[in-house]
């Protein structure tokens, strides 16, 4: 059982954080040498050796794996594995950075989706966010078209569809967390993605060099572990405190694209990247309650 601790609560949460960076920058680079498929495969797969270890560590194993809302988590888990392969897109075409940047926009549009689709109310702070994370969009497309033949367009155009479809998908796992588990969802997302990535294998597959299949399982192992350290971070602090730790992500982002790829977003980039970043910081603000969101204990 954990013990209700912030503080160990937050180192987990900021390891989580560089944990999603770092399975971002390993992407980044297999894009370089292998197919989509082929990534979302070995990404998901690989995942499922830390999260089932995990399971078995809180004793949730084979148990866990049990579900009877088979349809919720086949849906769940189609949406998910195409928003990962648009984030992957992204990453393809643009800096580590600008990519990470246009997936906090998720945040953004979550709240006024759950306004439309759940009926929850959302105070006005929440839309002007919205608007400030457009407007990031809007410089960021700018700095693509001052790049022509180069695919940052694409990877703009990506980036937005993966923010879109992952505020689907948080939506729909809050709905689903009302009779499963986490660790159900995490483990069902990991499969139907890898049998989805699977499923690319006869339109041809490179075979990996070594060293692209070091990227390729770190992905995987970083992404898996990261889900297991933000699952651990809830379990110790609330969710309004661990929050905007998230954004410390864009550090670890800037750092690995600057040592991994000798780039860096250029002035309308960045100032992209900060309005999105601030309109997820004022979205977290908005939202959070003091005392709110009490932490889980782990089983």
């Amino acid at each position: 059982m954990a013990e209700h601790s912030p503080l160990n609560g937050i180192g987990l949460r900021l390891l989580a954080a560089f944990l999603v960076t770092a399975m971002s920058a390993m992407v980044a680079v297999a894009t370089r040498e292998v197919g989509l498929g082929q990534i979302v495969f070995w990404r998901s797969a690989v995942a499922l050796i830390p999260i089932c270890a995990y399971m078995a560590l809180c004793r949730e194993f084979p148990s866990a794996i049990a579900t009877r809302r088979p349809g919720l988590h086949l849906t769940r888990s189609l949406f998910g594995a195409l928003s990962m392969a648009l984030s992957f897109v992204s990453l393809a075409y643009l800096p580590v950075a600008n990519a990470q940047a246009l997936g906090y926009l998720a945040p953004v549009l979550t709240l006024p989706l759950a306004a439309l689709v759940l009926g929850e109310r959302i105070g006005p702070g929440v839309w002007v966010a919205a608007a400030l994370g457009f407007g990031g969009v809007l410089a960021m497309l700018g700095s693509a078209l001052e790049a022509p033949g180069q695919g940052a367009l694409i990877g703009v155009a990506a980036g937005l569809g993966y923010a879109v479809t992952m505020a689907f998908v948080r939506v729909h796992i809050k709905s689903m967390t009302a009779s499963e588990r986490p660790s159900t969802i995490a483990f069902w997302f990991a499969a139907v993605s890898a049998l989805a990535g699977l499923a690319t294998w006869p339109f041809g597959w490179e075979m990996p060099s070594a060293q692209m299949l070091g990227w390729l399982i770190g992905a995987g192992l970083t992404g898996g572990l990261a889900h297991v350290a933000a699952t651990e971070a809830v379990a110790r602090a609330p969710v309004g405190v661990l929050a905007p730790f998230d954004f410390t992500g864009l550090v670890w982002a800037l750092m690995f694209d600057a040592v991994l790829f000798g780039v860096m977003p250029d002035g309308l980039g960045m100032l992209g990247v900060a309005a999105i970043t601030g309109a997820a910081v004022m979205v977290t603000l908005a939202t959070w309650r003091p005392g709110a969101g009490s932490a889980r204990r782990a089983k």
